[in-house]
């Protein structure tokens, strides 16, 4: 059987390894640390959950240990990390710092949400492996605080998210401002055709690595839908929950509203729970997914953001309180449970709006998902499908969390609006002539845009004052 000692890495590494209680490297790690260590492009395909983190950053640091000695004073950035949530970028920051215990590197965490102020800071002292969102990112090269051009080694983790979340854009911005030497590693657990096109323009004669039939899900996890109508989707949640005493679930809604909503409904019922997407501060995120994973909360309920980067020991259970519209979101969520060799249970309430949806998940599965029936919650067979909303374009272009390409957020340019080039009598002539009726009082005197001027002494004291003249006075 091989060992971790059999796969060139040394007795820092191994040592870090063993105090994490890691005996025997899985299938990915089997297959990738070797030819990373020899410095060849990597294409993985992976699932979640199946020690992929490692696979790619043990090596990475085993490299990056060999010549820190030959490097003195600050070190440039020789490792960056690309991941599309802040929760996965902390997730690996914490294993890589796990991992260098023992080894002279520095490693570094950034993302958006928080202030950028102390990440420019800890950057000045010099960071060997960056773990960064790209927006971020690019916000710190803009402000000059991150110097890209000596990055040795690239990772693109959870590539096909992404590129989902629309940042391929802010992907090739940063990959134009690294050295056109490197080494390039791109891991995904399914793939497109937007995918592979990365990979053709991004890698070199690269190793093809698959644990794994492509887009589909860890036989570790029992899957399994419930039919029932919408409007008992909550109620069969909670006799779920109840009656099997489920101690750990985590909830996939499609909306952040739905995951407010939902985690209300649950607690009202007894269930402790918390909700987390993209509008809880970066600080309740980390305060809810730490609960949960400390028994606190029974339940947490997120939306898609969730679904890549939470890394939680033996999670039984994952629901899809509603089903993602990409069919291979499904995956990545039901991939929280049944990981490193553990087994997991996942549910879908599926309620008729969502049957074509289930098809599709179940066409990329290759096989049809076991029903489930629960007396008392059978679908009402009247209860006509009504649409769902349809979801942005993958490729749709998304702002960069630097200052190039950023949408002019304070009004858009009138000279060419239409609307202000013909009044009632044509032309800007007409268009004055107009305003100057509109700005007179009945007697024929002036007036200003918001009604009667007012003399100074009128307005002392008066209780008719505009907001912005009481407000001046209270800066």
């Amino acid at each position: 059987m091989t060992d971790f000692t059999s796969l060139g890495l040394s007795e820092a590494l191994l040592r870090a390894i063993d105090e994490q209680g890691y005996k025997t490297p899985t299938p990915i790690q089997q297959q990738a640390i070797e030819p990373i260590l020899a410095g060849k492009d990597v294409l993985a395909s992976a699932q979640t959950g199946t020690g992929k983190t490692a696979a790619f950053t043990l090596p990475i640091l085993e490299k990056l240990a060999q010549s820190a000695e030959k490097t003195k004073g600050r070190q440039p950035v020789k490792a960056l990390i690309l991941t599309p949530t802040r929760e996965l970028a902390a997730q690996i920051a914490e294993n890589v710092k796990a991992y260098s215990r023992y080894l002279p590197i520095r490693s570094l965490v950034v993302f958006g949400g928080v202030s950028i102020n102390p990440q420019m800071m800890k950057l000045r002292g010099g960071v060997d492996v960056l773990i960064a969102t790209p927006g971020r990112l690019l916000d710190l090269e803009h402000q000059n605080a991150v110097d890209l051009s000596r990055v040795e080694v690239l990772v693109l983790d959870e590539a096909d998210r992404m590129l989902d979340m629309g940042f391929i854009h802010d992907i090739r911005r940063v990959i134009n401002k690294l050295p056109k030497k490197r080494q390039n590693l791109l891991f995904s657990a399914t793939f497109s055709k937007e995918i592979t096109g990365l990979a053709n323009s991004l890698l070199n004669h690269p190793v093809s690595i698959s644990v794994a039939p492509k887009n589909s899900a860890a036989e570790s996890v029992d899957q399994y839908v419930h039919l029932v109508d919408k409007k008992r989707k909550t109620e069969l949640l909670s006799h779920l929950i109840g009656l099997e005493n489920w101690s750990q679930v985590l909830i996939f809604t499609r909306t952040k509203h739905g995951a407010n909503k939902l985690a209300e409904h649950l607690n009202a019922d007894g269930i402790k729970s918390a909700a987390i997407h993209g509008n809880k501060s970066q600080g309740a995120r980390t305060r809810a997914l730490a609960d949960f994973k400390d028994g606190k909360l029974k339940a947490l309920v997120a939306t898609d953001i969730a679904a890549r980067g939470l890394d939680i020991d033996q999670l039984p259970y994952v629901v899809n309180f509603e089903l993602p519209q990409v069919a291979e979101d499904y995956v990545h969520r039901i991939g929280r449970t049944g990981r490193a060799a553990a087994t997991g249970k996942a549910i879908s309430l599926v309620c008729v709006d969502e049957h074509g949806l289930l098809a599709d998940i179940e066409r990329l599965l290759k096989r049809e998902i076991p029903r489930l029936a629960l007396e008392g919650y059978d679908p009402d067979p009247s209860i006509k499908a009504a649409p769902l909303h349809k979801k942005p374009k993958n490729n749709a272009p998304r702002r960069s969390g630097g200052g190039h390409g950023r949408a002019d957020i304070r009004g858009k340019d009138n000279r060419n609006n239409p609307r202000k080039e013909a009044g009632s009598e044509g032309g800007k002539e007409g268009d004055r002539k107009k305003n100057k009726e509109n700005y007179r009082n009945k007697d024929g005197s002036r007036t200003g845009k918001l009604g009667p001027r007012r003399s100074r002494k009128s307005d002392e004291g008066s209780d008719n004052q505009s907001p912005w003249s009481k407000a001046k006075k209270e800066f």
